[in-house]
């Protein structure tokens, strides 16, 4: 064997025993990499946020949101390879819910937030997987049906979240002086309504819908009124972190195009739900059925354009 035998023998043999070495590897980073240090995920959940995401008569988190994220929670479990993953469920509110999704504590928030520009320079959305339209509930015996009709009167809303600046801004509440009212989160909100120390709760349709359908006389209310903002709302999780933003949106997108996403629309939204087993029967809107066919991230100032 000649010097240049040998030393094609060499390179041969040296490159069958180390195969790795000529790999490229890919490193985790940011959310997943999180996870998988930690052995868990943390799901941010509202506790009243009917019907994506509230408590059971177990106080277990359930509804459309909830589903949605446990799906995500699969598709990671997949990508590192860890079937045994605990998942953590944090309760989080209006206010604090995007600080825990920044500061680590939250890495997918699974309840009702609205898209909006603003927001967009704090967090990241997956793709719109609601879309609301702001309005406001009443008691029938009021009488209220526009928003020229709250003047001298409390009306409530939730704190952190934007109805009322939303009511300010609106052609019909401008100049009109109502005095606003602050529950914790939804249900201490619609609690003011229904102990009558507010004539109006001002929030996206579809949570006062499941707040109307679990109450105690839900043939008392109505919800009314002018539509003040059309809002999409969609999972929440942090900023600039690529690798689990396309992990989200690829597991959401994937929902959509294979028609599971529609079915968990109807279970939540047109079918008995948990804890009094009541339909909110609230079908799905056109504008979400066109994001189904065309999914997308864009926060709700594209949705309002005059």
């Amino acid at each position: 064997m000649n010097h240049r035998t040998a030393l094609l023998v060499f390179l041969v043999l040296a490159a069958g025993a180390a195969p790795a070495l000529s790999l490229p590897t890919t490193e985790l980073s940011g959310t997943l990499k999180k996870v998988k240090d930690n052995g868990s995920i943390t799901l941010g959940i509202r506790e009243s946020s009917y019907p994506l995401s509230y408590l059971d008569d177990r106080q277990q988190p359930v509804g459309y949101h909830i589903d949605v994220c446990n799906r995500i929670v699969d598709a990671v479990k997949a990508r590192l390879k860890l079937p045994a993953l605990k998942v953590q469920h944090q309760a989080v509110t209006s206010q604090n819910r995007i600080p825990l999704v920044s500061n680590g504590t939250v890495d997918l928030e699974c309840g009702s937030t609205t898209n909006n520009e603003a927001r967009q320079k704090q967090v990241a959305f997956a793709p719109t997987t609601f879309v609301t339209n702001v309005r406001m509930a009443v008691k029938k015996s009021s009488g209220i049906t526009s928003l020229g009709q709250l003047g001298g009167k409390p009306v409530a809303t939730t704190t952190g979240t934007t109805s009322v600046q939303l009511m300010r801004a609106h052609e019909k509440g401008k100049g009109i002086d109502f005095k606003e009212v602050y529950g914790k989160d939804h249900a201490d909100a619609f609690l003011m309504l229904e102990t009558d120390r507010a004539v109006a709760f001002v929030m996206d349709d579809n949570l006062l819908a499941g707040l109307i359908v679990s109450s105690k006389s839900p043939a008392d209310y109505a919800i009314v009124g002018e539509v003040l903002n059309i809002e999409p709302i969609a999972i929440m999780l942090r900023k600039d972190d690529p690798a689990f933003k396309k992990l989200v949106d690829d597991t959401v997108i994937s929902l959509m195009k294979s028609g599971e996403l529609d079915k968990l629309y109807t279970r939540w939204f047109m079918s008995p739900i948990p804890p009094r087993n009541v339909s909110m029967n609230f079908p799905m809107s056109e504008q979400l059925k066109a994001l189904l066919k065309a999914p997308s991230d864009a926060p709700a100032e594209s949705f309002n354009k005059k």
